[in-house]
């Protein structure tokens, strides 16, 4: 299995949280929304418990989640969402849209994950991926939820090509974010929680912020980093 190599996810806690991040999972959905083509099949490679999955599936959307956790896979179920512990449940060739948010940072062989996803395209279909940008921002959050690493826009982009995908924009995303991790790296207890309030704070009013500095810096830094590419 190339979702993961471990049977629960340690950080079920943190996904809850980060529902509060209202302008954060906004931004994540306007990312998904423009590839939405009439009858796409798509796939959220990576559900967790559903935040993005479940309002697609609300729409419509014909969707379905891969997700080796079996109590969030249960979960997904029980939204009415068609869900896979493996994405070798799917052929190849089946899907026009495999998004993935902050996901590939979690499995050992990010590369064989990313060479599964491309087969499983259609040609011409999407891949989009987001994940945590620079190893310089590892925290013991990272650390808590399972994290292996963080990217770079070059390596990434290395690893998608190398599975054969044409790549159509790869930029870092949350610029502010950048700097507010730097800071939490220097004052945090160090035990990777998350503190509510603080990020309730952060999403309403400095992320909106970070969004549009995010035009001028996404070049070159971001507390995140988002690709899309499409097969050929």
């Amino acid at each position: 299995m190339v979702t993961s190599g471990i049977s629960a996810y340690a950080g079920v806690e943190n996904l809850e949280v980060m529902k509060e991040a209202e302008n954060y999972n906004r931004f994540l959905i306007s990312l998904i929304t423009p590839h939405l083509r009439r009858s796409a099949r798509v796939a959220d490679f990576g559900a967790g418990t559903g935040t993005f999955v479940v309002p697609l599936h609300q729409q419509g959307v014909d969707v379905v989640a891969i997700e080796p956790d079996p109590a969030l896979e249960a979960r997904l179920h029980r939204a009415g969402v068609k869900a896979y512990r493996d994405i070798a449940a799917l052929a190849d060739a089946s899907l026009d849209l495999i998004y993935t948010f902050n996901v590939l940072e979690h499995i050992a062989d990010d590369r064989a994950a990313i060479h599964v996803l491309a087969r499983k395209l259609r040609s011409g279909g999407t891949l989009l991926v987001y994940v945590p940008a620079y190893q310089l921002l590892f925290t013991a959050m990272d650390r808590k939820v399972g994290h292996l690493r963080r990217y770079r826009r070059g390596g990434l982009s290395a690893l998608v090509r190398g599975a054969g995908l044409h790549i159509n924009a790869a930029r870092y995303a949350d610029s502010l974010g950048f700097f507010a991790t730097l800071l939490y790296r220097a004052l945090s207890a160090g035990d990777g929680s998350i503190d509510r309030r603080a990020l309730r704070l952060y999403d309403r009013i400095v992320f909106p912020v970070s969004r549009l500095l995010d035009v001028a810096l996404g070049r070159w830094l971001g507390k995140n980093l988002l690709l899309v590419a499409t097969k050929s």
